[in-house]
């Protein structure tokens, strides 16, 4: 397997204004196809929510004010002069209109591990933004919810098949659709398998804020959901 998949913070797939590039060691890679990628989702992490209390810079990624990685409660690793609510469901900043536009302040997010087609060496960590998660099928299209469903009534893993991410072309933000487009053979699902059972998989599904006593450090992957412009 490729050297990469053993690296500290994996390699992953930005959607940054709505197009597709690879972000390796810290370089961005375009991609031939920068409206849709065929790959593999071989690991998720659980929903999480972030909230931060002031404006977000992409520029000085830093970690958020109060993080959960369940939805339900605030992280143990939260400072305590952080934490916003006890529960999450109690918090003011779960309330619609709390954010902008409308929107939460606290924001669900998701990260996938996958693999892309036809390169199946090495694994890539992308983070789904809340419009890529929720919501029902729209004319044939699904979120990642939806589409797990989908595949779930059909008695099929998501592990055993190529699926196409795209964009919603009608959206404003980044918003990602999901699509299944062939079964893998028996040698790619063995394959898959194996990168499932990997510690890369895991690392690069991670849903983990890294706190120092400054209660931030740059290389946190629990920052803004990339390429999602809150407005």
């Amino acid at each position: 397997m490729d050297s990469t998949l053993d690296s500290k913070f994996p390699p992953r797939i930005s959607i940054r204004d709505g197009k597709f590039s690879r972000v390796v060691d810290g370089r961005q890679e375009n991609m031939e196809d920068e409206s849709s990628i065929n790959l593999v989702v071989i690991n998720a992490a659980d929903i999480a929510r972030t909230f931060y209390s002031g404006a977000y810079d992409p520029d000085n990624p830093s970690a958020p004010t109060c993080w959960s990685v369940d939805t339900q409660f605030p992280s143990v690793e939260v400072p305590e002069d952080q934490v916003q609510a006890k529960r999450c469901m109690d918090c003011q900043h779960n309330i619609k209109g709390s954010g902008e536009n409308g929107g939460r302040a606290c924001r669900y997010s998701q990260r996938i591990a996958v693999a892309l087609e036809g390169q199946m060496d090495t694994i890539y960590h992308l983070n789904l933004p809340a419009t890529s998660i929720f919501g029902n099928i729209k004319d044939g299209h699904m979120g990642l919810q939806a589409y797990a469903k989908f595949l779930s009534t059909r008695r099929t893993n998501s592990i055993s098949v190529i699926t196409q991410v795209y964009f919603d072309e009608k959206s404003y933000v980044p918003k990602l659709y999901f699509k299944a487009l062939r079964p893998l053979t028996i040698e790619e699902v063995q394959y898959a398998l194996e990168l499932k059972s990997s510690d890369a998989a895991s690392k690069a599904a991670l849903q983990k804020v890294t706190v120092s006593n400054d209660a931030v450090t740059k290389t946190s992957p629990f920052t803004e959901v990339d390429g999602f412009i809150y407005k």
